[in-house]
């Protein structure tokens, strides 16, 4: 959604709210409340700064905190405190308000001692948090327009992204010096030979059948990414060209397919220079809450940064990711001093 609707439906929420005020002001007038309490004070201190603060607590902090993260137990208690605390600082300024510009001659609000405060900061707090509740379901209602806008840009880039998908999955130029390596190793060390070649069709039934689905096995993701990093280090001698490690149990925990794989491939398509040692850093952290996945390649500084690295885009990436993750992961891209560096964290 747009910025510009998202502040009119702001606006058009706060008017309402302001001529709903306004009806409750002429319903009440000559009533208890109106017997110390003008129209100005009623509406600022009582009505719009107790219910701005809480509606916008909710909206901003709360939702993205614990409704997104579904710890909704904790999403009612924070909310039922924030609330309360909106009222007794409602309260405070309806006496703050009162004492600057209150009737003069009138028995101060307060005067009627514990019983009025408790039901005055009672009233007020519960304002207070049904604009909080609204403010949660206006922002929940917004994500949502926002996740379906983002879906059918998705669905109108698909055919884009699926074959810049093959491509880069099915790359043929890895194919073809791959089986040519291997075709070369026949005769040399056909043990060998025979053991790239199951990798190869490993890879191949990965992406024939286990690509196709939402989610896989992190393990499996892991075992894909190791045998492409081993077919990879046939096409040069030098041992430590590539460093790639795993620290943690992948366990069985479930992973968007091929979500490491574009940065991995970028970074082989543009480390040029395969006699230098760790031209390639790839490493995965595997903690309790997170995945830790860190991809560092080095490439000639003649290149462009828009040439270094294209692949899928990072654009199109950050958006898959967005759709997916929503909330639950960070993305760091570094291009400095000829080193690409790539951190994704996934909650």
């Amino acid at each position: 959604m747009k910025k510009s609707a998202i502040i009119l439906l702001h606006l058009g929420y706060w008017i309402c709210y302001l001529i709903l005020m306004l009806v409750i002001s002429v319903f009440l007038k000559g009533r208890f409340i109106f017997q110390h309490i003008s129209l100005v004070i009623f509406l600022s201190a009582f009505a719009f700064i107790p219910a701005i603060l809480c509606f916008y607590s909710f909206y901003t902090f709360l939702f993205k905190k614990f409704l997104q993260q579904k710890r909704i137990i904790v999403l009612v208690v924070a909310g039922i405190a924030t609330a309360f605390i909106c009222g007794c600082l409602g309260w405070l300024l309806l006496n703050l308000v009162w004492t600057h510009i209150g009737p003069t001659g009138k028995v101060p609000i307060n005067q009627g001692g514990s019983e009025e405060v408790i039901s005055m900061i009672t009233i007020v707090s519960f304002n207070a948090l049904l604009n909080g509740i609204i403010a949660l379901v206006m922002r929940g209602f917004i994500n949502w327009y926002a996740d379906i806008k983002l879906k059918e840009e998705l669905n109108k880039r698909n055919y884009e992204m699926e074959l810049a998908l093959v491509k880069s999955q099915i790359n043929p130029h890895f194919l073809f010096n791959t089986i040519n390596n291997i075709d070369v190793l026949i005769e040399m060390d056909s043990a060998k030979a025979s053991a790239y070649l199951n990798k190869l069709s490993d890879i191949l039934r990965f992406m024939l059948y286990e690509a196709k689905t939402e989610k896989v096995a992190l393990a499996k993701e892991l075992s894909y990414i190791e045998k492409y990093i081993e077919l990879q280090k046939i096409r040069t001698a030098n041992a430590n060209y590539i460093n790639y490690g795993v620290k943690g149990d992948a366990g069985n925990r479930m992973i968007t397919t091929m979500i490491f794989i574009p940065f991995i491939e970028n970074a082989f398509k543009h480390a040029e220079n395969k006699k230098e040692d760790n031209a390639i850093n790839i490493q995965v952290n595997i903690e309790n809450e997170e995945i830790r996945f860190t991809c560092q390649n080095k490439y000639s500084q003649l290149l462009s940064i828009e040439a270094a690295h294209s692949g899928l885009g990072n654009e199109l990436i950050k958006k898959r990711l967005a759709l997916l993750y929503p909330g639950r992961h960070s993305l760091a891209i570094n291009n400095e001093n000829g080193v690409y560096s790539v951190v994704l964290i996934l909650n």
